[in-house]
């Protein structure tokens, strides 16, 4: 299992259509994921998880993940928080 800290870089912060991409972005790797803000951990591949989260934009989070393509998965979803990847 590998970790890292991110922060969200999107605009408009995490509502429902970049929830909606962040999970089929996270769903494209076969590794697990899980993203935490504060004292809550969910599973990226979740809708109503990532939700429960009410990312902003500039908020700070860790993303975990663990797997085959562990590695591929933190890029993947730091990038799109990063808004460099869209669906």
């Amino acid at each position: 299992m590998i970790s890292k800290s991110m922060t969200v870089e999107l605009p408009g912060g995490l509502d429902a259509r970049p929830i909606a991409e962040l999970v089929q972005v996270a769903s494209t790797f076969d590794s697990s994921i899980h993203i935490e803000s504060g004292t809550t951990k969910v599973n990226a591949k979740s809708i109503m998880g990532m939700m429960a989260l009410d990312l902003d934009n500039g908020q700070a989070l860790t993303v975990y993940a663990d797997g085959t393509d562990e590695s591929e998965a933190l890029d993947g979803i730091e990038r799109f928080l990063k808004g460099e990847k869209k669906i």
